[in-house]
């Protein structure tokens, strides 16, 4: 007995008649958790449920799947879960048009964010964790509008 094909959204596929589009890539320990996070939690659109997973993502997609060993067209390259912890050296960035609407809505949704936003003064931000502990920034655009920069020091942030 065959199993049945995946569900495939071609809708809203990532596959640009000309020129590229930007996708992001990452290591998941269990697919459909980290499908729920960014369809449910983000509100994004299931273009694949496994094998990868695709997720479209207001204009990008994240693709999902578990780590894995060499390919042939990447010998000798393994893909490895993501180990969480107090560094990080790539992590998304959504830009939303209101951040305090998007913390309250993704908080009350389960979202698990280090911090309420902050104003930075170029924009107010705040971060969250995915469920494999991926950093996701969320940020809005504020001062940066005016031609203002994010503040280095507490005491130059206004207010």
């Amino acid at each position: 007995m065959t199993e049945p094909a995946p569900r495939i959204d071609y809708e809203n596929l990532p596959a640009p008649i000309e020129g590229f589009l930007v996708t992001m890539f990452i290591t998941v320990r269990k697919t459909a958790r980290s499908r729920d996070f960014y369809s449910r939690v983000l509100g994004g659109t299931v273009v694949i449920e496994e094998n990868p997973c695709m997720v479209k993502l207001a204009n990008s997609w994240i693709i999902m799947n578990p780590g894995g060993p060499p390919t042939p067209d990447k010998p000798g390259i393994s893909v490895v879960d993501y180990e969480p912890g107090n560094t990080t050296s790539i992590f998304l960035n959504l830009r939303v048009a209101d951040i305090r609407a998007c913390y309250e809505e993704w908080k009350a949704k389960g979202a698990e964010f280090v911090t309420p936003p902050i104003d930075r003064g170029a924009e107010i931000r705040c971060y969250l964790r995915d469920p494999d502990g991926y950093l996701i920034e969320v940020g809005q655009s504020t001062g940066l509008l005016h031609g203002r920069l994010a503040a280095k020091r507490p005491e130059d942030l206004p207010g």
